[in-house]
């Protein structure tokens, strides 16, 4: 036997240059697969487990011009913890379906709006069926809900539904059916801007309850992460754009929109080709809407999954996930609640 070539953990690391972080007050709670909305200065990060046995089941409220957190939010009793679909109209907050529960519970088809300016919850018409972590975007005056994993957490799912909404509130009592995306699963941004509706990034498969399990304990199922770029516009086709510069997945809410282009924080890709463990993502990526190319433009203080990222005052910041065990090591540990800053400076 001649000697095996050995394959650094790092491997999947991009170049990317180094920046500057500043430290902001951590939030509340440490949250993993939590969800975040921004409205002007407010930042609301939303339930999200503290470990595989502990859920959250309320709203942290940060503000971005005081950099302080500033008020705490009931959800729902009957509101999925994590995996959920969100998205905002600037005053009023979507939630769609999810996972109820701890480890990996069942989903639920359960669906709110929330006014942030009365605190006050809604119950909207429930899903057709049940989603995990599906991608879910205001679009056209219509809250847009499509892929994500299917009721056995694994299995990905394609259908595409949509209902007409206004200032909270549903404006028909069904849901419609829409053109299937290409490519189904969950865990992928999805962002609305200029007339058209981005989906990016993702995964096939996830977690799944261990057969006979009381609690629904995770079991590891075969993954597989993607950097697949799809676009409806209003055609109601769905086009193929370039993919990101890796694969990458957790990825709902670490995006932000700044001088037309599209910038993700993190997240995770490819198993390592020898241990098959998690690869956590540490660099910032840049989708620039003119050209419709990436660029990867920055690195993260370190490798982290499911980060909820903010704009503000020219400060990108993100918050809370699932950070690497080390600069040498990029496979998940610790989950953390740190909030972090830096200039941006785009070119």
């Amino acid at each position: 036997m001649g000697p095996q070539r050995f394959l650094s953990a790092t491997f999947a690391d991009l170049p990317a240059p180094e920046w500057q972080w500043e430290q902001m007050p951590s939030a509340p709670v440490p949250r993993l697969d939590g969800y975040s909305i921004q409205i002007k200065n407010t930042f609301y990060v939303f339930a999200g487990y503290a470990h595989l046995d502990h859920v959250h089941s309320h709203i942290d409220v940060f503000d971005f011009s005081i950099n302080k957190w500033v008020d705490q939010i009931k959800m729902p009793n009957e509101m999925a913890h994590s995996h959920l679909g969100i998205a905002s109209d600037g005053r009023y907050i979507y939630i769609v379906s999810g996972q109820y529960g701890t480890q990996c519970s069942g989903p639920t088809t359960a669906s709110f709006s929330l006014d942030t300016a009365t605190k006050k919850w809604k119950p909207l018409p429930p899903l057709p069926a049940p989603r995990y972590a599906p991608a879910t975007q205001l679009w056209k005056g219509r809250l847009h809900v499509m892929g994500g994993s299917k009721e056995n957490r694994h299995t990905p799912g394609r259908d595409h539904w949509s209902l007409a909404v206004k200032d909270g509130e549903t404006l028909e009592q069904q849901w419609r059916d829409e053109v299937p995306i290409p490519r189904g699963g969950p865990h992928r941004a999805c962002i609305a801007v200029n007339d058209r509706l981005f989906v990016i990034g993702g995964q096939e498969g996830d977690f799944m309850a261990k057969p006979g399990s009381p609690i629904f304990k995770c079991s590891r199922r075969h993954e597989v992460v993607y950097g697949d770029v799809y676009m409806l516009d209003d055609e109601m086709k769905w086009k193929i754009l370039p993919p990101m510069p890796k694969p990458d997945s957790h990825i709902e809410c670490a995006w932000v929109i700044v001088n037309n282009s599209i910038i993700i924080t993190g997240g995770t890709t490819e198993k390592h080709p020898v241990t098959k463990r998690m690869m956590l993502v540490g660099e910032v990526f840049q989708f620039h809407l003119d050209t419709m190319k990436w660029s990867v433009i920055g690195k993260l203080p370190y490798r982290i999954k499911t980060t909820l990222t903010g704009f503000w005052d020219g400060w990108l910041y993100f918050t809370s996930g699932q950070r690497d065990r080390g600069p040498d090591n990029p496979q998940p540990k610790k989950v953390v609640g740190e909030t972090w800053r830096t200039k941006l400076h785009l070119s």
